[in-house]
């Protein structure tokens, strides 16, 4: 078997090498290849993580919250395996294992963190045998893929209970994490916020409105966004648990500030959603025995990539590229846009492909009218989809400018723009979008 995996290992090194050399991500096809020759690969080579294993779950705030947990357990000393890219399906995660991996077979790693889409739980978790859980949130996501969100949380009690050494690290504000964690028997800590921070928008949508345990109809002091807040069912006495890394203090503004366990934590990001990640990712650092002393030189040097709050300088254009793959998502993206002032541009790039979801009626959930603000000198919208999306502006009367090609898109605003630009795609959308941005970042004035 040792054969097997190290012959695994050099096919997929070799194959990630030409899809590079060809200007392709490569990461899945590596993955693939390496299963091909060892079906046992990601058993055989998780098995050599000399310490734990980390896998991060959630609807929202996977990619961030894994790849700074990992930089937080690097700043520790340790070395870590770990899928950067958020190719979190299986061929991904096999990928990230091979890809980190020796010629021969072997892997030189204290930890892995690994992000693990939700639906392939059931082929990774029985190979890899988590040690630790990270439960961001549960939001509906891409329906004619996932379903509604019972069939999601079905999925992960399933792969739970079926690693009961597991402990979960899991979002208390979210009544739906929450209950899994409750309800698995696993060993579980909370994160959250204690107290209301911003004020939620009447109308957003709010999943899992409803008691998982009795049905009746959740009682909410405070919504943070969605259904994310401090819950109580008032028939059974289902409520948000307590607390075990509480933000409180927490400020929104140019940076994130908020203080845990008397820790007062700094971050050079925006959008209250990223609280979330950043809490997220430094209960998991604490859950696996380190102090935390690091956690904000860590922050410091930490460079969100791939797509998540990337920033880049084009011909003195400041471009910010986020992903916005769902309602919830979507909203926290207006409202981290919609934090700077200063007058913006904006492009929207929606596209229908299979990993996206073709059924984009979610759209019609986000609260779009948001951007009908004096800042926001124009909005052009991209991508397969874009006559959709522009139909969607036009119901809330917002004026658009449609342009199918992304890359025209980005130069026009660029030539003709006011400086700064903020550019939201979703999944397919979010590979290429960045491939132009880093050319065009490269290209000469």
């Amino acid at each position: 078997m040792k054969i097997r995996t190290a012959a695994a290992v050099l096919a997929a090194r070799i194959t990630g090498y030409i899809c590079k050399k060809m200007g392709r991500q490569g990461v899945t096809w590596a993955g693939k290849i390496a299963l091909k020759i060892n079906p046992d690969i990601l058993r055989d080579l998780s098995s050599q993580v000399r310490e734990k294993i980390f896998v991060t779950c959630g609807t929202n705030g996977k990619t961030t919250t894994n790849n700074m947990l990992c930089a937080a357990l690097e700043a520790e000393g340790k070395k870590v395996i770990c899928n950067h890219t958020g190719s979190n399906m299986l061929n991904g995660v096999v990928a990230a294992f091979v890809l980190g991996a020796k010629w021969n077979g072997t892997l030189d790693a204290d930890y892995a963190c690994i992000e693990v889409d939700e639906a392939s739980t059931r082929y990774i978790f029985p190979a890899i045998q988590p040690d630790y859980m990270v439960l961001t949130n549960l939001f509906r996501d891409q329906l004619d893929r996932y379903g509604e969100i019972d069939i999601t949380m079905n999925i992960l009690e399933e792969m739970i209970r079926k690693v009961p050494d597991m402990k979960l690290i899991v979002n208390g504000d979210d009544a739906l994490s929450a209950y899994l964690a409750m309800d698995s028997g696993n060993a579980y800590v909370t994160y959250g916020i204690s107290q209301p921070v911003m004020k939620s928008a009447a109308n957003e949508i709010r999943e899992g409105r409803f008691c998982k345990r009795c049905g009746e109809r959740l009682s909410y002091r405070f919504y943070h966004y969605s259904q994310l807040g401090d819950y109580s069912c008032p028939k059974c006495g289902f409520a948000r648990p307590a607390l075990q890394y509480d933000a409180t203090d927490v400020k929104v503004q140019d940076q994130l500030s908020f203080t845990v366990e008397d820790k007062h934590i700094v971050a050079n990001y925006k959008g209250f959603y990223n609280v979330y990640n950043i809490l997220a990712a430094y209960a998991g650092v604490r859950t696996a025995g380190f102090s935390g002393s690091r956690f904000n030189d860590m922050l410091k040097r930490f460079n969100p990539e791939n797509g998540r709050m990337e920033s880049f300088r084009i011909s003195g254009t400041s471009v910010i590229l986020n992903l916005a793959k769902n309602p919830a998502g979507f909203n926290q993206n207006i409202s981290a846009v919609m934090q700077d002032a200063s007058p913006k541009d904006i492009i929207i790039a929606i596209n229908d492909n299979a990993q996206d979801g073709i059924d984009i009626s979610w759209l019609w959930d986000v609260d779009f009218d948001l951007l009908a603000d004096p800042s926001v000198k124009s909005i052009t919208v991209s991508g397969i989809r874009c006559q959709d999306m522009r139909l969607r502006m036009k119901y809330v009367d917002i004026p658009s400018m449609l342009e199918k090609d992304v890359e025209k898109a980005i130069r026009s605003r660029v030539a003709d723009g006011v400086g700064n630009l903020y550019v939201l795609v979703n999944y397919t959308a979010l590979f290429s979008t960045r491939n132009i941005l880093k050319r065009l970042e490269g290209e000469k004035e």
